[in-house]
């Protein structure tokens, strides 16, 4: 082990050194709050130490103090009044979900009105919206109602912490009684549209769901009975839209348009249009913030192909991960992110080393050799959080993660054409194809969520969680500062 190869590493990733300490701040102010005024002059003072000194650590101390107050000024804070019942103007975001008894969906507030002088207010709070089965939802319907936005009560209290972080204030009931006024729809985003399209497939109502779900992150349609399937099976991550699901998208797009380069400047012409096809799939998605991430990677990756220079995953994956927090610091607590990001970590540090560690000389067995051991590093790294969210280690998972993946391409990138071409003389073909695949993959799921030790139910502390990802890290240091091997030609 040499310092000076971990050295010569982590100068290749200069973006990685930015995100640690920044990131740091960030997780600080989640349990201590400082002034503001104190935040600026440290900022100020550590930045002009570093400037003049040249000085790491003051540098590391201003990116610290950045991320803290970066936090608290992206604190979200409910902007309705709670408890209390008055009328508002909201919209229905995404499409309802029937529930049986009633009816779910997630809403912006555009406005309340303030019961005491009348007045009204504008707020950019969302709320989870709850209607009884008389009371129909429309997507994109805007509704001026009575109601009491009221905290969220019962589950966990990292469900309810979680909500709060994406910028819930609570929870809304609404009926035809409450409904003032039902106002024009809003027009149809890109999302909207592309679940619309997918819903005039012909496939089984389960399978409908399941391709909506990994192709356009719609799971309005997914059953608590299959929720749960997914869950204890180690599938739960094919239900979002994920880097996984983006980078299926990135390199079938890019296999798909492999004869480009044969035209003048063709080579040009084919980055720019898989760059913009994998940005169109996570708009389809409502830009969730993991398929973002691996937007902005795969963008990074796209140019290198197409100037030829150096690209190196991890510190792509810092400077996404960088720029989503500094947009919205509250996402480093929300859990999609975490996963994301630790499960693209994990295998960028050690799942590609051990692909090209176990390269045969068969091109189909490496293939197979290859999504299996992306899998199981994945489901590995990503395991301590499960467990400490959900309270559940899935076992059998890392098993069935690679036949499970190689279907989801099929249901993905079937989704993606369709939504981008919706032929209605095809529909037969897609709604057949995607269908299909996505049948076998509920199957697969509830085969194995019904073995007797397909899953362990755990629940990690968060000292564990930090303890066992501290042992990560370090072996990973350790890892990149051992000296590689010189080869040695036989023959001069």
């Amino acid at each position: 082990m040499k310092l000076s190869c971990l050295l010569t590493r982590l100068g290749r990733m200069p973006v990685l050194k930015l995100l640690v300490p920044f990131a740091a701040g960030i997780a600080l102010a989640g349990r201590y709050e400082l002034p503001l005024w104190f935040l600026a002059g440290a900022f100020v003072c550590t930045g002009v130490v570093a400037m003049l000194f040249r000085s790491q650590s003051a540098a590391v101390g201003m990116l610290l103090t950045a991320g803290f107050a970066a936090a608290q000024l992206r604190t979200p804070s409910p902007a309705v009044p709670r408890g209390i019942e008055t009328a508002y103007e909201i919209t229905v975001e995404g499409f309802p979900a029937d529930r049986g008894r009633y009816t779910s969906a997630d809403a912006s507030v555009a406005a309340w009105r303030d019961p005491a002088d009348g007045h009204w207010h504008p707020s950019d709070a969302r709320v989870r919206l709850f209607a009884d089965s008389l009371t129909e939802l429309r997507p994109g319907e805007r509704l001026h109602c009575r109601g009491t936005v009221r905290p969220f009560r019962g589950g966990a209290e990292s469900y309810r912490r979680l909500m709060r972080r994406r910028g819930y204030a609570g929870t809304l009931w609404v009926s035809e009684r409450t409904i003032l006024e039902r106002l024009p729809q809003q027009h149809a985003g890109v999302h909207r549209t592309a679940v619309e399209r997918l819903a005039r497939l012909p496939m089984e109502p389960e399978a409908a769901a399941v391709v909506e779900a990994m192709a356009a992150g719609e799971r309005r349609g997914i059953t608590p009975e299959l929720r749960t399937a997914y869950s204890r099976s180690g599938l739960s991550h094919l239900l979002a839209v994920s880097g996984l699901h983006t980078g299926i998208v990135f390199v079938l797009i890019n296999l798909a348009l492999w004869w480009l380069p044969l035209l003048r400047r063709g080579h040009l012409l084919k980055n720019l249009l898989a760059a913009g096809a994998v940005w169109l799939f996570v708009a389809a998605a409502g830009f969730p913030p993991s398929a973002v991430r691996a937007a902005v990677m795969c963008t990074v990756l796209q140019a290198a192909l197409a100037s030829a220079s150096e690209y190196v995953g991890m510190n792509a994956l810092a400077a996404a991960a960088f720029g989503m927090l500094l947009w919205n610091p509250n996402w480093l607590g929300d859990i999609s992110f975490q996963l994301s990001f630790v499960a693209v970590a994990a295998i960028l540090a050690w799942g590609v080393p051990l692909c090209r560690r176990c390269r045969t000389r068969w091109k189909g067995l490496n293939i197979l050799i290859d999504a299996y051991l992306i899998g199981l590093v994945a489901t590995v790294a990503t395991a301590p959080l499960v467990s400490h969210t959900f309270g559940i280690v899935p076992l059998a998972g890392l098993a069935v993660n690679p036949l499970a993946i190689a279907l989801a391409g099929v249901v993905v990138f079937g989704g993606a054409l369709w939504m981008l071409a919706p032929v209605g003389v095809l529909a037969p073909a897609f709604g057949s194809v995607a269908g299909t695949a996505a049948g076998w993959i509920n199957a697969l799921a509830r085969m194995t969520a019904s073995l007797p030790y397909g899953a362990a139910g755990y629940t990690l502390g968060g000292w564990q969680t930090a303890a066992i990802y501290l042992l990560f890290a370090l072996g990973t240091v350790a890892a990149w500062s051992a000296e590689p091997k010189k080869n040695i030609p036989l023959r001069t």
